[in-house]
């Protein structure tokens, strides 16, 4: 399949990957154009998942590219970043499903799993077989999760005992098991658990009445007396660290998603330009189109550059998390900026979903705001860079 480099890639740097990392993309670029991007407006505009699409996301090789148990060759970070960029591009809700299954639910096993728990569990999400989710924030604790999480955990003989609550968990509606994160009873260090979605006690409700991200199914969890196996616990999971040791790979990604949204959006107004006529002749002969249009180009090549180099910084492993906080907070504004630019170029076709410029615009608030807001990114680089935590 041939390798076409995206026009809002203005300066090539899609051709630094190796070859076989240019075939998985166009393979993935093809799979998506044609199987997905047809659906998502209508799956958007009723606040429903293509279930039908997790078989060929599996097939075209998104999930489970970080672990040798699930992938046949080793991936790099910038690789699976492009590949974020790619789904975000065409859809931010199966950018996210993608992100909640590959990066927080697989992520979750890989990092903190024993070498039984990644053999029990991996290949069957890899596959697409079993769907996974990530239960870490709740009603009353999101940015300060280290320090709020209120859902226990009791160790009684073998087993764990989990109650609680959590909110905003995606794939939650309809997935297989859910990596639980529960502090404690006995030491108040938060630990991870692997719990099946089947166990009694366990309740997910979609929220509803989203206006943004909508095809992503999002849950309410209420945990009551939900017992499982003491094999269930994840066994390098024992602390808040070892928490955000799993957010730290999932950050990055996200920031190459709020680039891929910007591209989206961008494209789709290019095009709209092109083909739009005011007064006698396309607008994308007016300058002010042609403001907006380098205005957004310029935020993507400059945001495309910062989150490259900050996965080439984690494959060297000199990343640090003050590194992935400035590319998250960065390109996310840079992204809102973008799409509102973009928007602005359709006029009143800017807010009809047939355009798909309005499902960018109302999909790039929730990834300004989750896998750390702008803020909460701005503090951790704070403290890096003046030596004061001013978080409180």
């Amino acid at each position: 399949m041939t390798f076409t480099t995206l026009s809002s890639d203005f300066f090539g740097l899609e051709a630094g990957l190796a070859d076989y990392e240019k075939a998985k993309l166009a393979e993935l670029r093809h799979y998506l154009e044609t199987d997905v991007k047809p659906v998502v407006n209508d799956h958007w505009d009723r606040a429903e998942f293509p279930k039908d699409i997790i078989a060929g996301l599996s097939r075209v090789g998104v999930i489970g590219m970080a672990f040798p148990e699930t992938w046949p060759f080793e991936t790099t970070a910038v690789f699976r970043g492009w590949v974020a960029l790619e789904l975000a591009r065409i859809d931010a809700s199966v950018a996210t499903y993608v992100g909640v299954q590959n990066g927080l639910a697989m992520g979750a096993i890989g990092v903190c799993g024993s070498p039984e728990q990644r053999a029990q569990w991996l290949p069957g999400l890899g596959s697409g077989q079993i769907v996974g989710a990530f239960g870490l924030t709740e009603p009353l604790s999101g940015s300060d999760s280290a320090q709020g999480l209120r859902t226990t955990a009791e160790k009684r003989g073998d087993t764990w005992v989990l109650n609680g609550e959590k909110r905003w968990i995606g794939n939650a509606t309809f997935s297989d098991i859910c990596i639980i994160w529960a502090k404690d009873v006995a030491d108040k260090q938060v630990k991870g658990f692997i719990v099946p979605t089947n166990t009694p006690g366990f309740v997910a409700t979609k929220i509803e009445r989203k206006q943004s991200l909508r095809i992503v199914q999002n849950a309410d969890i209420v945990l009551t007396d939900v017992v499982i196996p003491h094999a269930n616990k994840l066994v390098n999971a024992n602390s808040f660290a070892d928490t955000a040791t799993v957010l730290r790979l999932t950050r990055g990604e996200v920031a190459w998603a709020a680039v891929g949204i910007a591209v989206g959006a961008y494209e789709a107004a290019l095009a709209y330009s092109k083909e739009r006529i005011q007064f006698g002749r396309p607008i994308a002969s007016h300058q002010l189109i042609q403001d907006l249009l380098v205005k957004s180009l310029g935020n993507i090549t400059s945001s495309l550059a910062l989150v490259q180099e900050t996965s080439r910084m984690q494959d060297a492993g000199t990343q640090r998390d003050e590194h992935a906080a400035l590319a998250k907070a960065v390109a996310t504004t840079r992204m809102r900026e973008s799409v509102a630019w973009c928007r602005e170029i359709f006029g009143g076709n800017g807010i009809v979903l047939d355009y798909d410029v309005a499902r960018f615009f109302a999909d790039a608030e929730a990834l300004y705001s989750y896998e750390g807001t702008r803020e909460m990114n701005t503090l951790i680089v704070g403290r890096a860079i003046t030596g004061h935590a001013a978080f409180v």
